[in-house]
This record gives C-alpha cells, structure tokens and sequence, in this order.
C-alpha cells in the first residue's frame, strides 16, 4: 500500500493552512507521518516478521529430505561372525514420496500466512497513523486554545483600559476597575492553561518518533476547517476496502490451505529406500531396494479435516459479525460528524457574527455611559465561550472524520470548500 494513501488521515488535519508562511520549526501532518513510518518499532518490527514468514514459505516449498544411511550387521560377535569377516555392510539412500500434493498444499498455506500478515500490516499502520493524526489534532486545539485565550486577552485589555478610564474621570467605581483587572488575569491563566496542555500534547505526539523534548514552534493546520464527506449509505459501500474486513480474504485462503492440507493426509506417502551391501564373507556386493506405507492414513486424517471444515465455517460469520460492528462505528461517527459541523457552522455563520456586533455596540455603550461594565463583560465572556465550543465541536467532528477514513481508508479533503472552512475571527 503506497504510503500516500497509507497516510489518508492527512486530509483530515490539513485544513488548507498556507505553507509560505511555515518557519523551520513549523510542523506538518505529513511530516509527522514520516517522522513516525522511519522510526516507530512496530513498523521495524514488522518487516523481520514478514521475513520470517517468507523463510516459512520457502521452507514448506522444500522437498522431503534425502537420507543416507549405513548399516553394519553380523559383525562382532562370535565364532564365525567374529570381528568383521562375516560382516554385511550397507549403504543407503533414503525419502518419502508425497502423494495427495502435500507439498503444494503446505506451500499455499505459508503463502497464505504472508498475506495475512501484509493485511494484519497495514491495519497495524493504519491504526497508528490514525493515533498521530489524533495526537496531533490534540496539539493543534490546544494551540487553537491558546490563539482564542489571546484574542480574549485583548478584549479584556481594552476593557481593564475604558474601565481605568471612566474610574480617573470618576464616571464609575474602583471596584469595576478592579473587576476588569481580575477578568484580563483570569484570560491570562486561561492562556497559560492552554500553552501547558499545548506542551503536553506536543510530547505525547513527539514520543511517538522516540523524541523526549520536540522544538514545534506552531502546527500547520486550521481545526474549523472540517471537509465535506459522503453521505453514511455512500461510505458503508466502502467498508470491504477496510483493512479489518479484507483480512478476511486473506484469513479464507489461509483456512482453506489448511483444509486441502488435512485432506491431503488422506493420501499415503511411501517411503523408499536404495542402497548396496557389502558381503565380507564372500566378498561380494549385492543391491537392495525397499518400500514401506504407514496403515490408517484416511482414519487418521478425518478429525484435522472435520475440524479445518468448521474452522474455515465460522469465519463467514466471523466476517459478518465485524462487519456489523464496522457499520455500527461507521454510523455513530458519521452522526458525530455531522452534528459537530452543523455546530461549528452554526456558530461561524450565525453566532459569532452577532456577537461581534453585539460587543461593538456594547463597548461604544459603555464608553458613552449608556451600559454598565457587567453587560460589557458578558457579552465578551459569551464571545469567548461560542469559540471555545465551536472548537471544541470542531475537534469532536475531526475525530470522527478520522475514524471514519480509518475505517474507510479513504481521504474526502477535496470535496472541501475553501469558502465554507473559513473560520470567523
């Protein structure tokens, strides 16, 4: 699987962020993704299982072993078999003949060992693309965060400077004063609250390529940007693509190899054997050849042939009971999805705007003395309280859509509208 579509999680984070702008110390999902595919050990790990695996197939292709063999009879004992002048010595050359395509069979069930691995593979690749696409949406609306917790702190400057203001000219209290003083400090905390959770998340996304201290100045990306994705009956048509359902076609041949295995036992190998021998006492040599078969073979064979068939019975079933399970998680994120971008539209085309107004007029108001500071406040507390919602909608809908392309395996980046991810500051 190319590593492009390997790391379809990088339409989910992308947001169309403009990439001029980026310092050195600027991170990409991208970039995280290849930090992570060079470095993380379950990924080293996995290319010496496969070798291992492809040593087994080259193993089970292998022929049954020749053996030689020497035997030495009628040699010291006694009268005239004494020492070694009655002696017979023999040299042999010994194997099995498969018979029922053994050979063929044990073949295709390695060769169905190492497909199975490439798909529990790519599932295990998808799975940790997946967790740093989370860990580095934590980081970016903890970032988001600390950007809002700034624009806060703005307004709450401008408010502690209109309430200082009205306190010199003695058109308000020392108490409004200070009530603006303790609201800009509140913001503040609020800001340094979120760069701790920001240092955090940046660990936790950094261990994952084994650094212990990252150097990420800013992430690219923009959270309120969510893409459009198909509706849930259009994405339910993609689950068979799912690494957790294709295993399955994989996991059938495995079993059925198994099954042609346990019928080929039914078949009797001969076993052969070729040689001279060696007559001492008359000092001659002679040929000899022999063949044995083992009794019982189809007996023997039934209980691993009954057992492969109800093994490779069940696994329909076990195919349709993840399936159902997959469409249950396919649904519920799709639901998830779809309310948190309804909410963060909401609030960018309906809420926000308004409150924008409504603290424009409120802060003219205040300043002319037609509106008291507390009115002022709340207003700016509810401006800052949508935001923080809608981002807090806005990652909801981010790990949803992640889920929804793990599952998938499928990027709906370019079914996004520019226009419509913009978000309102």
């Amino acid at each position: 699987m190319p590593f492009l579509r390997a790391a379809f999680m990088a339409a989910t984070v992308l947001l169309c962020a403009p990439l001029a702008a980026q310092t050195s110390a600027t991170l990409t999902l991208p970039q995280a993704f290849q930090r992570v595919m060079a470095a993380h050990p379950d990924l080293k790990r996995a290319q010496y299982l496969h070798e291992g695996a492809t040593a087994e197939r080259e193993a089970a292709a292998q022929r049954p072993a020749l053996t030689a063999g020497i035997e030495i009879e009628n040699a010291l004992g006694s009268g005239p078999s004494k020492g070694f002048d009655a002696a017979e010595t023999t040299l042999s050359l010994a194997s099995v003949l498969e018979r029922g395509g053994k050979r063929a069979a044990r073949t295709a069930l390695a060769q169905g060992r190492v497909a199975a691995l490439d798909a529990t593979d790519e599932s295990r690749r998808l799975d940790l693309l997946a967790e740093v696409a989370r860990r580095y949406l934590d980081v970016l609306g903890a970032q988001a965060l600390e950007d809002i917790s700034d624009a806060e702190i703005a307004q709450r400057e401008r408010t502690a400077k209109a309430a200082s203001h009205r306190l010199t000219i003695g058109a308000s209290p020392q108490s409004v004063s200070l009530a603006a003083d303790a609201a800009l400090a509140r913001a503040r905390l609020q800001r340094q609250r979120a760069r701790s959770a920001r240092d955090a998340a940046a660990r936790r996304l950094a261990v994952l390529w084994n650094e212990r201290e990252p150097h990420i100045d800013r992430l690219s990306g923009d959270v309120l940007n969510i893409p459009a994705v198909p509706p849930l009956q259009a994405l339910a048509s993609l689950l068979d693509r799912s690494p957790e359902l294709r295993r399955f076609a994989n996991e059938a041949r495995v079993r059925e190899a198994r099954l042609q295995l346990a019928r080929a036992g039914e078949s009797t190998d001969f076993q052969w054997q070729l040689g001279a021998r060696r007559l001492e006492a008359t000092n001659e040599w002679a040929a000899v050849a022999g063949l044995s078969m083992p009794l019982g073979n189809r007996t023997r064979a039934q209980p691993a042939i009954r057992a492969a068939r109800a093994d490779l019975a069940t696994l329909e079933l076990e195919r349709e009971a993840d399936e159902i399970s997959l469409y249950a998680t396919l649904s519920e994120a799709h639901a998830r999805l779809s309310g948190a971008t309804s909410e963060v539209n909401l609030a960018r085309s309906e809420v926000l705007p308004r409150l924008a107004q409504a603290e424009s007029a409120a802060e003219r108001a205040y300043q002319s003395g037609a509106l008291s500071f507390l009115e002022w406040a709340q207003v700016q507390s509810e401006t800052a309280d949508v935001r923080r919602e809608q981002l807090a909608a806005a990652i909801d809908a981010h790990r949803a859509l992640i889920e929804i392309q793990r599952l998938t395996g499928e990027s709906f980046l370019l079914s996004s509208s520019r226009s419509s991810a913009e978000p309102t500051r």
